[in-house]
């Protein structure tokens, strides 16, 4: 088949499973599951793989991580990985659907909490569904091989547990074959069926900040005879904000506590506090800068209050670079996908941890718009007057159209395609 014939038939069954994609979607954004708990997804994902006849489903990958193995009808060395991310976040969803999530995990550590997809890793999933329906019927021209991969936990398992990217890779999720190039995508808000993408950091680099203050507990009515933690963690907390001003200002970083944990009540002093929060830096050289300082910041103010910081800092997750070569080379397989729904994206401190298996294969990952909008006359996203607009990712409003879940199936076939044909890698 010639690259039109096979690129035309992408297409044409890329519409034909539009319609289970959006059920896959609805259905998983009812059922969400937290990192590393997504038994059923896990499940769905490794029963429509099987279907489909690949050679091979792995399961059981760092938890509950799937990758599925399509080789192709015809001799290829290239091995294209799509990955999508499973989990979802502890929200209370508020977006208004029909479909809109009402679980509650009981047992997660720390809860129990609400669980919404107020991510779109529902998304990612059925896209990437639909795409393994696509590319397994048209394997026979396919020269290479293609492997599907399902990660859990990007959102971060708990701190006493592994998984994710790192984690898979290290389980040898994608040793046999190796990949020659990963690709993915996060939906969100942009507007519907556009690409941003961007040539260096695509996402920031990221770790997870834990601060425990030491005190000494006591009744509430006697302050002076403990030592309060409070005082100093809010101390802390305030301090934060000056960071900003010991790291360049042309260097992008936000340093976010988002959780305070404490061991009382009303009326006890607490022995302990925890902070729990988020380093993102633009500049990935910048992270260990701002973990000295942060640090420094809370070991000093602990002592001005009398008592001790214990600070800890884990899950690191590297940059996503989007390398210029790899850019160059994948823009004309956008611009046949999307056409002129390509822009050049502003860069974010949010993370992703599909960093690592493009930091290690090379590859891409782009933004897929899927909400209510355009692009002004500069090319940058505006709201649709009127519409529901901008909601952004881990907001329980956050919402995705699904008008854009096809052209995420073509995204991922079109690429696979290409690479596996030579069409796209650098130099080719």
């Amino acid at each position: 088949m010639t690259d039109d014939g096979i690129h035309q038939e992408i297409d044409e069954r890329s519409a034909a499973v539009e319609s289970q994609v959006i059920a896959w979607r609805h259905h998983l954004h009812q059922h969400p599951e937290l990192s590393n708990r997504e038994a059923a997804t896990a499940e769905l994902i490794a029963d429509h793989l099987t279907s489909l006849g690949l050679d091979e489903v792995r399961t059981g990958i760092s938890g509950h991580g799937v990758v599925g193995v399509l080789r192709g009808g015809r001799p290829g060395e290239r091995v294209v990985a799509l990955r999508a991310d499973i989990d979802a976040l502890p929200v209370k969803e508020d977006s208004g659907e029909p479909f809109a999530s009402t679980v509650v995990d009981q047992d997660y550590p720390g809860g129990p909490f609400p669980v919404a997809h107020a991510c779109g890793h529902d998304g990612h999933t059925a896209m990437l569904l639909g795409a393994a329906i696509v590319l397994a019927g048209v394997r026979e021209d396919l020269p290479g091989t293609v492997l599907f991969v399902f990660q859990p936990a990007e959102e971060g398992a708990p701190v006493d547990e592994k998984s994710g990217a790192k984690e898979m890779l290290a389980e040898g999720a994608c040793e046999d074959p190796r990949p020659t190039m990963a690709f993915g995508m996060h939906l969100g808000p942009l507007p519907t069926g556009y690409v941003g993408y961007r040539v260096g950091n695509q996402f920031g680099a990221s770790c997870l900040i834990r601060i425990v203050l030491s005190g000494e507990q006591v009744h509430g009515s006697t302050p002076w005879l403990g030592v309060d933690p409070v005082p100093a963690a809010g101390a802390i907390m305030v301090g934060v904000g000056q960071l900003y001003r010991q790291i360049s200002a042309f260097d992008p970083i936000t340093v976010t506590i988002g959780h305070v944990e404490d061991v009382g009540r009303f009326n006890i002093v607490p022995g302990t506090v925890t902070l729990w929060g988020t380093v993102r830096c633009a500049v990935e050289e910048d992270m260990g800068e701002v973990q000295k300082r942060l640090t420094t910041l809370a070991e000093q103010t602990a002592a001005a209050y009398g008592c001790t910081a214990e600070v800890s800092y884990l899950q690191d997750v590297p940059a996503v670079h989007n390398r210029k070569e790899w850019v160059d080379a994948a823009l004309p397989t956008f611009r046949r996908v999307v056409g002129d729904r390509l822009f050049e994206s502003a860069p974010t401190l949010g993370y992703d941890d599909v960093s690592e298996f493009v930091n290690e294969f090379g590859g891409v990952y782009v933004m897929l718009g899927a909400q209510d909008g355009t692009l002004d006359g500069e090319g940058q996203p505006v709201p649709t007057p009127g519409g529901r607009g901008f909601v952004p990712n881990h907001n329980p409003k956050f919402y995705l159209e699904d008008a854009a879940l096809a052209t995420g199936v073509r995204l991922h076939c079109h690429v696979a395609v290409d690479h596996l044909n030579g069409d796209l890698a650098p130099g080719s």
